[in-house]
């Protein structure tokens, strides 16, 4: 599978020198952020996300084979900034996530051609074939969780993030990226693979 087939992320994660403060209080600092983006995302809990974002772009699709580019540009838009709040909430970085791109926090989509890459009937069936992607993602997002449980100890006390826990949490934000990009932002048919990296 070539990259430019696959979402792609990219976090410049910060290991060393972290402010140990901002570590304690982070899901405090974090929350107006969080509303912020769940508002954005249209409630994902309640299937908005599928109304407003997925359902014109299936109907795009199959009716004409086109990608709309403006509801492109607003799924990247989310995306990124999901990527951005996840790097700060799960202690990849110290830098709070602003409502603005930074280099340090990049989600790249690929090229899809305005539609043109894309099936025109694919999309109906996405759903389907993601359940397992959703199974071992929850299995990866329970993992990420316990890893910064424990990188909130290590980082809090000595103001350095694990490597250890890197992989797993930076995976697991690459993993969710893949699968967001397949079956809900739709910007492509490959399926994402079942790794972390």
């Amino acid at each position: 599978m070539s990259e430019k087939s696959i979402v792609i992320t990219h976090i410049e994660v910060q290991q060393e020198n972290r402010n140990r403060q901002s570590v304690l209080f982070r899901w405090i600092l974090v929350a107006p952020v969080v509303v912020l983006l769940m508002l954005l995302d249209q409630m994902v809990h309640y299937g908005m996300t599928t109304v407003v974002i997925t359902v014109p772009v299936i109907l795009t699709l199959l009716s004409r084979g086109v990608y709309p580019s403006w509801l492109l540009t607003y799924n990247h838009a989310i995306m990124e900034f999901g990527t951005r709040v996840a790097a700060y909430v799960f202690l990849l970085t110290d830098e709070f996530p602003s409502l603005e791109r930074n280099d340090k926090v990049a989600v790249i989509f690929p090229d899809v051609e305005g539609g043109k890459k894309l099936s025109r009937g694919l999309p109906l069936v996405k759903w389907i074939f993601a359940i397992p992607l959703y199974l071992v993602g929850a299995i990866y997002l329970l993992l990420s969780i316990v890893a910064t449980l424990f990188a909130w100890i290590i980082t809090a006390a000595t103001g350095k993030y694990p490597e250890s826990a890197i992989n797993i949490v930076y995976g697991t934000i690459i993993y969710w990226n893949r699968v967001y990009g397949y079956c809900i932002a739709l910007v492509t048919d490959d399926y994402p693979p079942f790794t972390l990296n």
